[in-house]
Formats: C-alpha cells, structure tokens, sequence
C-alpha cells in the first residue's frame, strides 16, 4: 500500500506542477493538465484511506463528512483547461460517479453499519482514483507533445501564425521523437506494437509539417497541421482502455 500510496501522491503533484515543461507555447491556464479541486480534494481521500480506513477508526471516518462534503462541492463545479477538452464527457461521467459515493459516504456515516462505512469509504476513494486517471497522462511524452500541438492547433492555426508555427515545428519534432522513445509502463504490453506504429505516423507528419512550415510556402501549412493532429488523435485513442494503477 505504501508504494501506490507514493506513487499516487506523486502523481498528484504532477498535476499541480504539469504544463511548465513546454517551453515554446504560452504558459496560461490553458496548456496545464491541471484540476486544482481535485489535489485539494485528496487532502481528505489521504487520510481517509491511509488512516482511518486500515484502523478502522470509526469515529474518524464519520468526522470528516463535512470536509468531504466541501472539498466534493468545489470539484464537482470545476472546469477542465482547453487541453483536456477532449476528456470533458469522461470528466463528467466520472465526478457523476464520485457523487454518488460521496452521498453513499454521507448515508453511512449517518447510519450505525460499521461495515457499510468502511465498504462506502472504499468507494469514495476508488471514485477518486478513477476521475485522476482521466487527467493524469499515461506517458508524460505525450502530454508534452500535445501542450504544443494544442497551442498550434487551436491558436496559430486559426489565426493564420504561420511564423509562430515556424517557430515551434522544431520542437513538436523534438517531442514526437521523445516519444517514439518513450517506455511504455506494462499494462501497454499488449498495445505496444499499436502505439509504435501510431507513434512513427505521428513523427512522420511532424517532419512533413516541419518542411512545410520552414518552406516559406504557406500553403501546404493548414492541411499538415490537420495530418498531424488526426495522428495525435490516432494515437490518444490507444490510450482509451489501458487502466494505469495509480
């Protein structure tokens, strides 16, 4: 317990942290893959899971309701930063989720059933869980990739920056070889050959972007910008059904 303890703590101050490592794009809200609810939310989940729980500490379970019940009320009112817009439908399934066991949570701890309080306890936390692996990035090469890619995409492209994408096509090759190199964790054993091929796709239109945008000629810039974000895509979506442990 102790190891995933660590590892999840860690893996939330990532997300406090996560969105200074592009170092092109502009820093704004936007690029970070970052929910400051949901950190502050597993200052309760902490001690509830690592404390209470294993010492079946009754008393303390049933004390925290109302901090839970606060800290759950402004997670559920958060907003997810434009890079994740794409996570929007899984967010909201999930915080529906975690609503639930926070009201199954708040019944038992009302209740005399012991068992049901740790059992509710339990559910609390693994709800928890679920919501953080809808924003923590699998590989952190490819978030890396896509806080570029984002800002190409959804700002230079628009607006026509064709300087600015000039600018940055060097480093989003420089992110798609990191993660054509990147070390898959082990419930990806089964998907690796997928990724790799995705991973070559994506570096290939990179590259194609990067001559075009250096070219001076403008006009293959908008239809290579496409390429590469349907390969981004391509390759997000290999992540859908890995179940990291957190």
């Amino acid at each position: 317990m102790r190891r995933r303890q660590v590892k999840l703590v860690g893996l939330l101050a990532v997300l406090g942290m996560i969105g200074l490592a592009a170092a092109n794009p502009p820093q704004d809200a936007e690029t970070k893959s970052q929910v400051p609810e949901l950190v502050a939310f597993h200052e309760i989940i902490y001690p509830i899971w690592h404390t209470a729980y294993p010492n079946k500490d009754y008393q303390a379970l049933r004390k925290y309701v109302p901090q839970i019940n606060a800290l759950a009320a402004r997670l559920y009112a958060a907003s997810l930063p434009g890079i994740l817009r794409d996570k929007k439908a899984k967010w909201a399934d999930g915080i529906a989720l975690l609503k639930k066991a926070v009201e199954d949570y708040n019944a038992a701890a009302d209740g005399n059933d012991d068992r049901a309080l740790l059992d509710a306890a339990e559910t609390l936390h693994a709800k928890f869980e679920d919501l953080a692996r809808v924003i923590i990035p699998v590989i952190p090469e490819v978030h890396a990739f896509h806080q570029v890619l984002y800002v190409v995409y959804h700002k230079y492209a628009p607006e026509r920056a064709y300087d600015k994408v000039r600018a940055v096509s060097p480093d989003l090759v420089s992110k798609a070889e990191a993660v054509v190199a990147a070390r898959l964790p082990a419930e990806m054993s089964k998907t690796k050959d997928a990724f790799e091929m995705a991973a070559a796709g994506l570096l290939e239109a990179v590259k194609a972007l990067d001559r075009a945008a250096t070219s001076g000629d403008h006009s293959g810039i908008d239809g290579a910008i496409e390429t590469v974000h349907a390969r981004y895509q391509a390759l997000e979506k290999i992540f859908e059904n890995v179940r990291i442990r957190i």
